[in-house]
């Protein structure tokens, strides 16, 4: 009589097979991260983790650093397979604020590093060096924490100089769900605070919480006229297709007058290297409006 593997089984040999080999893995701390932000971080100090959540979306959405392919994928952010976790067993799973509900379960699997990056009303860039620095002393690794701190406020130092002095102007940074709403991120949001680090007005001065302000009419974007406009991927199919036939949005000054552009993805609740893609990637788009 043949037996057929159960759940349990088949989750111990696919994680076995995605696991680097045990001489490899001796020496260093096995992490598996929940959290993107974290799992950015970590990538940024040179620690590969062992497991790490939605990694097909994190390589569309976040892009970079690159998550090596020997990285198990433990499921989704808000519900990770702790069945797999248990299997994978490592010495440490690391979080962020977000994810403090699932500590109780995550604790019975392995010690939970947890470090807040996004507050609502908080701007979190001086949050996510912070959670670096931290994430560097849990670790043993001070010297490329600090490395990773240093380097990015020189380059969005660096971009800031870059600028023309006509890019002065205002910037709406959005995110369109459909072709007649969009989302502002504000102050609170990484790229709103990266914005007023290269000398940046942003045009939404509302509040907003946990990032981005709930969706609204495109009709706010024409609040303030001089203002650009910079789309944050990914759009919706629908949303490309209808945008250039939406008469509210061709009567958009900064649409009327070129100045929209459409940034490649970038995980909007990244850590400092979501925050230097963002920089780079406005700072481009910016400079080719001015020019």
């Amino acid at each position: 009589m043949i037996h057929l593997p159960n759940r349990r089984q088949v989750l111990a040999l696919a994680a076995a097979a995605l696991l680097p080999p045990a001489t490899a893995k001796a020496a260093a701390t096995r992490i598996a991260a929940i959290d993107w932000g974290m799992l950015e971080t970590l990538l940024a100090l040179g620690v590969e983790p062992v497991a790490a959540t939605e990694l097909i979306q994190f390589r569309k959405i976040a892009v970079e650093p690159a998550v090596p392919q020997s990285v198990t994928d433990a499921g989704l952010r808000g519900a990770p397979s702790y069945e797999l976790l248990r299997i994978i067993a490592p010495d440490l799973i690391v979080i962020s604020n977000f994810y403090e509900y699932q500590r109780p379960m995550l604790e019975r699997i392995a010690p939970v590093f947890a470090q807040p990056v996004y507050e609502a009303g908080v701007p979190p860039y001086a949050l996510a060096e912070a959670a670096t620095l931290a994430l560097g002393e849990k670790l043993g690794r001070q010297a490329e924490a600090k490395r990773c701190v240093d380097e990015a406020s020189a380059e969005i130092a660096r971009l800031r100089a870059t600028l023309p002095p006509s890019s002065g102007q205002p910037v709406f940074v959005i995110s369109l769900g459909d072709s007649r709403h969009f989302r502002a991120f504000g102050r609170d949001a990484m790229f709103g605070d990266v914005l007023s680090r290269l000398g940046i007005e942003n045009a939404w001065a509302d509040e907003t919480s946990y990032s981005a302000a709930a969706p609204v009419g495109l009709e706010a974007l024409a609040r303030v006229p001089e203002a650009s406009i910079l789309i944050v991927s990914p759009l919706p199919a629908d949303v490309g297709r209808a945008l250039p036939t939406n008469a509210l949005w061709n009567a958009l000054p900064a649409v009327r007058q070129n100045r929209v552009a459409v940034l490649e993805p970038i995980n909007h609740f990244g850590c400092l290297p979501s925050a230097r893609r963002f920089a780079r990637l406005a700072t481009a788009a910016l400079a080719g409006h001015a020019s």
